[in-house]
C-alpha cells in the first residue's frame, strides 16, 4: 500500500498535466482560468505531499487546530459536511520556506497565481495584459513544480513533457492598447508587486518566465516551419524593433558593399537598382521602416542576408 506523501505525489502530477492539458487546448476561451485552478489544486496536493512527508505520514499534521479551544485534546476546524479541515497551499508554502525547503520566487508564483484562481473562481478578468502575466507565470509554476518534485521526491517529470505552449494559433495581443478597469488594474498592480527585483536565471526556480519568438534557420527535422507571408488571415507574430533589426541588419550601403565583395561582374548601376527594387516587395528579404513612425516620411529600407541568394543569380561569386 502506497503512503499517503506517495498517494498526493502522483494526484498531484495527474493535476498538474490536467492543467497544462487545459492551457494547450487550441480554443478554449477559458484556458487561463482553469490552469490557474488547476495548477494551483496540484500545487497543494505537493505541498501536503512533501508535508506529511516530512512530518511521518502523519494526517493530523496536515489539520487546522481550533485556536483557544480549552481542551488538551487537539480540536480542528470543520468543513461545512464535517470533515477536518486541513492547511491551503499558501500556509504550507510559507512554512517550507521558512524551513529553507521551497525557494522564495516560488512562494510569490505561487502567491500570484492564487489571486489569479481566486479571481476567477469568484469573478472573471478578460483581458490580454492579465492573459499575458498568466503565460509568464504559468510557465514558472509548472517549471517550480517539476523542480520540487526532483528536489523532494527525486522524480524526473522530464519524460511527462510537461510544458505549456507559449503561442497559440490566434494573433497575439496587443497588450500597450488595452484599457483597464479599475480592478483589473488592481489586479494587474498585485500581481507587479509580487515581483521580485532580480532573479537568477541560474536557479530551478522562477516567479515568471518570459517569452522571446526568434526566428533562426534550421534545417532539424523537428524545427517548426514558418513563413513570412503578407496574408491578411495567416496568425501574426509581432517583433520588437529590436528584432526587426536583428531580422534586416543591412542599410543599402552595408548591402551594395557587402555585394561589392562578393561578385566578381557586380556593377552599381540601373540593372542593380532594378533587381534590388523587386526584391524589396518581398518582406523575407526587405522592411521598409519609417524613421519617425507618426510620419509616413522619410522612410528607410533594410535587408536581410537572404537577398544575397536571390542576387546570386543575377551576378557571379568570386572564387575564394
Amino acid at each position: 500500500m502506497k503512503a499517503r506523501s506517495r498517494e498526493l505525489l502522483d494526484r498531484a502530477v495527474a493535476a498538474m498535466i490536467a492543467a497544462i492539458d487545459v492551457y494547450n487546448k487550441l480554443d478554449f476561451a477559458y484556458r487561463e482560468e482553469a490552469f490557474a485552478i488547476l495548477a494551483m489544486n496540484a500545487w497543494e496536493l505537493l505541498l501536503k505531499a512533501k508535508w506529511l512527508a516530512d512530518h511521518g505520514n502523519r494526517i493530523q499534521s496536515l489539520y487546522v487546530n481550533e485556536a483557544n479551544s480549552g481542551s488538551r485534546r487537539p480540536r480542528y476546524k470543520k468543513t461545512r459536511s464535517g470533515a477536518r479541515m486541513t492547511h491551503g497551499v499558501e500556509y504550507l508554502a510559507k512554512k517550507l520556506a521558512e524551513d529553507g525547503k521551497l525557494d522564495r520566487n516560488a512562494v510569490r508564483n505561487l502567491e500570484a497565481l492564487v489571486e489569479v484562481r481566486d479571481t476567477a473562481v469568484h469573478f472573471y478578468v478578460r483581458n490580454p495584459a492579465v492573459s499575458e502575466r498568466v503565460l509568464e507565470m504559468g510557465l514558472a509554476c509548472v517549471k517550480n513544480f517539476v523542480s520540487a518534485v526532483k528536489d523532494w521526491f527525486d522524480e524526473d517529470l522530464s519524460r511527462l513533457h510537461t510544458y505549456l505552449m507559449p503561442l497559440s494559433l490566434n494573433p497575439l495581443p496587443a497588450v500597450p492598447a488595452v484599457q483597464l478597469t479599475r480592478d483589473e488594474r488592481r489586479f494587474v498592480e498585485y500581481l507587479e508587486k509580487l515581483r521580485p527585483q532580480e532573479e537568477d536565471p541560474a536557479s530551478p526556480y522562477a516567479f515568471a518566465v518570459n517569452v522571446e519568438v526568434r526566428f533562426v534557420r534550421s534545417k532539424a527535422s523537428e524545427a517548426f516551419p514558418v513563413r513570412v507571408t503578407r496574408d491578411p488571415n495567416a496568425p501574426e507574430v509581432r517583433l520588437t524593433e529590436e528584432q526587426i533589426r536583428e531580422r534586416y541588419p543591412w542599410d543599402y550601403w552595408e548591402l551594395t558593399r557587402r555585394c561589392q565583395e562578393r561578385y566578381s561582374d557586380f556593377k552599381i548601376n540601373q540593372e542593380y537598382h532594378s533587381i534590388r527594387k523587386k526584391l524589396e516587395s518581398n518582406p523575407r528579404f526587405a522592411h521598409e521602416r519609417r524613421l519617425d513612425p507618426e510620419k509616413p516620411r522619410p522612410k528607410k529600407v533594410f535587408y536581410a542576408p537572404a537577398i544575397l541568394d536571390q542576387l546570386d543569380k543575377h551576378y557571379t561569386k568570386k572564387r575564394t
